[in-house]
Protein backbone atom coordinates (compact mmCIF):
# COMPACT_ATOMS: atom_id res chain seq x y z
CA UNK A 1 0.00 0.00 0.00
CA UNK A 2 2.83 2.34 0.90
CA UNK A 3 4.58 1.61 -2.40
CA UNK A 4 1.39 2.26 -4.34
CA UNK A 5 0.92 5.66 -2.69
CA UNK A 6 4.54 6.52 -3.35
CA UNK A 7 4.17 5.51 -7.00
CA UNK A 8 1.00 7.63 -7.39
CA UNK A 9 2.71 10.61 -5.77
CA UNK A 10 5.72 10.25 -8.07
CA UNK A 11 3.49 10.00 -11.15
CA UNK A 12 1.53 13.14 -10.19
CA UNK A 13 4.74 15.02 -9.44
CA UNK A 14 6.19 14.02 -12.83
CA UNK A 15 3.05 15.17 -14.66
CA UNK A 16 3.09 18.51 -12.86
CA UNK A 17 6.77 19.00 -13.61
CA UNK A 18 6.39 18.18 -17.31
CA UNK A 19 3.40 20.52 -17.61
CA UNK A 20 5.48 23.34 -16.15
CA UNK A 21 8.39 22.65 -18.52
CA UNK A 22 6.28 22.89 -21.68
CA UNK A 23 5.14 26.44 -22.20
CA UNK A 24 2.75 26.02 -25.10
CA UNK A 25 0.87 29.19 -25.87
CA UNK A 26 -1.82 30.32 -28.26
CA UNK A 27 -2.55 33.81 -29.54
CA UNK A 28 -4.92 35.34 -32.07
CA UNK A 29 -3.40 38.13 -34.13
CA UNK A 30 -5.44 40.55 -36.19
CA UNK A 31 -3.77 40.86 -39.58
CA UNK A 32 -4.35 42.37 -43.01
CA UNK A 33 -5.33 39.97 -45.72
CA UNK A 34 -6.64 41.81 -48.72
CA UNK A 35 -7.89 38.96 -50.85
CA UNK A 36 -9.80 35.74 -50.31
CA UNK A 37 -7.08 33.43 -51.61
CA UNK A 38 -3.90 34.66 -49.86
CA UNK A 39 -3.25 31.39 -48.10
CA UNK A 40 -3.54 29.53 -51.42
CA UNK A 41 -1.68 32.13 -53.50
CA UNK A 42 1.39 30.46 -55.07
CA UNK A 43 3.75 33.26 -54.13
CA UNK A 44 2.27 35.08 -51.12
CA UNK A 45 0.77 32.03 -49.43
CA UNK A 46 3.89 29.94 -49.84
CA UNK A 47 6.09 32.83 -48.69
CA UNK A 48 3.83 33.33 -45.67
CA UNK A 49 4.00 29.68 -44.65
CA UNK A 50 7.73 29.27 -45.21
CA UNK A 51 8.64 32.40 -43.26
CA UNK A 52 6.30 31.69 -40.35
CA UNK A 53 7.75 28.24 -39.86
CA UNK A 54 11.26 29.73 -39.74
CA UNK A 55 10.33 31.20 -36.35
CA UNK A 56 11.93 28.96 -33.76
CA UNK A 57 9.23 27.68 -31.43
CA UNK A 58 6.26 28.23 -33.74
CA UNK A 59 4.37 24.96 -33.83
CA UNK A 60 1.46 25.74 -36.14
CA UNK A 61 -0.87 28.46 -37.29
CA UNK A 62 -4.38 28.86 -38.64
CA UNK A 63 -5.12 31.65 -41.09
CA UNK A 64 -8.73 32.84 -41.28
CA UNK A 65 -8.87 35.17 -44.25
CA UNK A 66 -12.54 36.07 -43.68
CA UNK A 67 -11.98 37.20 -40.09
CA UNK A 68 -8.49 38.47 -41.01
CA UNK A 69 -6.95 36.67 -38.04
CA UNK A 70 -3.98 34.45 -37.57
CA UNK A 71 -4.05 32.01 -34.66
CA UNK A 72 -0.54 30.95 -33.68
CA UNK A 73 0.50 28.08 -31.44
CA UNK A 74 4.02 28.39 -30.11
CA UNK A 75 6.47 27.43 -27.40
CA UNK A 76 6.82 30.46 -25.14
CA UNK A 77 10.26 29.33 -24.03
CA UNK A 78 11.62 29.59 -27.59
CA UNK A 79 9.81 32.65 -28.92
CA UNK A 80 7.32 35.29 -27.86
CA UNK A 81 4.34 37.05 -29.36
CA UNK A 82 6.28 40.20 -30.28
CA UNK A 83 8.85 38.17 -32.26
CA UNK A 84 6.04 36.48 -34.16
CA UNK A 85 4.36 39.82 -34.89
CA UNK A 86 7.62 41.34 -36.15
CA UNK A 87 8.10 38.35 -38.48
CA UNK A 88 4.57 38.87 -39.85
CA UNK A 89 5.23 42.57 -40.51
CA UNK A 90 8.46 41.67 -42.31
CA UNK A 91 6.35 39.54 -44.67
CA UNK A 92 4.25 42.58 -45.62
CA UNK A 93 1.23 42.13 -43.36
CA UNK A 94 -0.02 44.02 -40.32
CA UNK A 95 0.05 42.18 -36.99
CA UNK A 96 -2.30 43.75 -34.44
CA UNK A 97 -0.94 47.22 -33.71
CA UNK A 98 2.28 46.67 -35.70
CA UNK A 99 2.15 47.90 -39.29
CA UNK A 100 3.49 45.94 -42.25
CA UNK A 101 7.02 46.63 -43.42
CA UNK A 102 6.53 48.89 -46.43
CA UNK A 103 9.24 47.29 -48.61
CA UNK A 104 7.89 43.78 -47.91
CA UNK A 105 4.34 44.90 -48.66
CA UNK A 106 5.46 46.24 -52.03
CA UNK A 107 6.89 42.79 -52.90
CA UNK A 108 3.52 41.07 -52.45
CA UNK A 109 1.58 40.09 -55.59
CA UNK A 110 -0.90 42.71 -56.76
CA UNK A 111 -3.81 40.43 -55.86
CA UNK A 112 -2.68 40.37 -52.22
CA UNK A 113 -2.55 44.16 -51.83
CA UNK A 114 -5.32 46.59 -51.03
CA UNK A 115 -7.18 47.60 -54.13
Amino acid sequence: MKNTLLLIFFALFSLTLSAQNSKNEKAVIQTTIDCDHCKACETCGQNFQENLYKIKGLKMYELDEKAMTLTVYYNGKKTNLDEIKVAITKMGYDADEMKADRASYEKLDGCCKKA
